[in-house]
């Protein structure tokens, strides 16, 4: 008997009475989404919360840091803006950080927090881990690619912007 000729006998799974292949590739992007908002949130809060990260010059300061890898970066302009105000430069980072990880952990404009994360990635990647050398030891590049999935798919289950959209096709009447 192939799949498409099975008669539901089995128990319903999380999307009552569908396959569980289907409620796994449902739920699919979920585990990638809690990785990636959690850790953002902890990324910003450890910057805010860091008493040198946030300083333009010393030990652990963004300043440093930038001015460390100016040289080595693939866009040394991107740098040199950073090092304008490297103070608001790291606040920017950290509430950035913060924004997108809690959009992406609740499920609140997912795309666009998503978008948010591949851009501070793409930007941490053509600055900071340039350099890195093979390329794969630089972990922003890594962020950037898993950010994809859900820059293209959102978060269409256990979120708002799917609680939203249920909601309003029960308004128009569809389901």
């Amino acid at each position: 008997m192939t799949h498409s000729m099975r008669t539901d006998t089995h128990p319903p799974y999380l999307d009552g009475g569908r396959d569980w292949r289907d409620s796994a590739t449902r739920y699919a992007l979920l585990p990638l989404r809690v990785f990636l908002g959690v850790t953002f949130i902890y990324a910003g809060l450890d910057k805010l919360t860091d008493g040198a990260f946030l300083k333009d010059s010393g030990a652990g300061s963004i300043g440093d840091t930038m001015r460390a890898v100016r040289d080595s970066s693939a866009i040394p302009a991107l740098v040199d803006l950073s090092l304008k105000s490297p103070t608001g430069f790291g606040y920017a980072m950290a509430f950035g950080e913060l924004a997108v990880g809690i959009g992406t952990l609740i499920g609140l404009l997912t795309r666009l927090a998503a978008l948010g994360g591949a851009l501070i990635s793409l930007s941490l990647w053509l600055t900071v881990s340039w350099a890195s050398d093979p390329y794969y030891y630089g972990n922003d590049l890594a962020y950037l690619m898993a950010w994809l999935p859900l820059v293209l798919a959102g978060a269409p289950v256990l979120s708002l912007d799917a609680a939203w959209r249920n909601r309003r096709r029960q308004r128009a009447g569809g389901f």
